[in-house]
């Protein structure tokens, strides 16, 4: 088990969005780059991890999984509970999974941290064939909320990286930033304590003075 010392931050992102849209898969593409062909649904909540470096800093993200409890709205508050990063997953081949958004979004700001980062995702990009959501429609509705955006495909893997690392970098950038005030996603190190900006700031010279 790796000791706390290794690592700076900790930052929990969970996937949120429609059943069968390819969460679990982007999931298991970032933190294991595997890809299960099997789409029967896991009922239940599941999380992995994976250490990522990001200027100079040691940050361990914390992935978590609806894994299946959407379709029953069942998702809890716990599930929320101290997350800093979202990915709202859709799929371009479903119109129906992408006009859900709206509907996850206001979930989401009902039980998360008003700080949090939110990145829209068209997952399948593979299936362009059978696109029914345009890339730019879908890019508008992000910028309008405010949102992140990325399309990737967790079968060929394309930007599934990248998608992390962004919304890793925008969180990381929000801690360390003077925006962090007591009360915010600042609370998110490994002390489980809530540190005010000057911490925050004091914590970025010493682990990122490098960049």
């Amino acid at each position: 088990m790796q000791s706390d010392d290794t690592y700076n931050f900790v930052f929990k992102v969970v996937l949120i969005g429609e059943s069968g849209v390819g969460k679990s898969n982007l999931l298991t593409r970032f933190t294991k780059n595997e890809f299960n062909h099997d789409s029967r649904t896991t009922i239940g909540v599941e999380f992995s991890t994976r250490t990522v470096q990001l200027d100079n800093c040691t940050i361990k993200m914390q992935v978590w999984d609806t894994a299946g409890l959407e379709r029953y709205r069942a998702i809890t508050s716990a599930y929320y509970r101290g997350a800093v990063g979202a990915l709202l997953v859709y799929d371009i081949s479903k119109h129906l999974t992408y006009e859900s958004a709206e509907r996850w979004l206001k979930e989401l700001y009902d039980h998360a941290d008003p700080h949090i980062v939110v990145m829209l995702v068209g997952n399948k990009r593979d299936l362009e064939d059978l696109r029914t959501v345009p890339a730019e429609e879908a890019r508008a509705f992000a910028e309008n909320k405010g949102l992140l955006f990325m399309e990737t495909s967790a079968l060929d893997s394309s930007n599934v990286e990248a998608a992390f690392i962004d919304i890793l970098t925008a969180i990381h950038r929000k801690v360390a930033s003077r925006e962090v005030t007591r009360g915010s996603i600042s609370a998110v190190t490994l002390s489980g304590t809530v540190r005010p900006t000057s911490e925050a700031q004091e914590e970025r010279r010493r682990c990122c003075k490098n960049s």
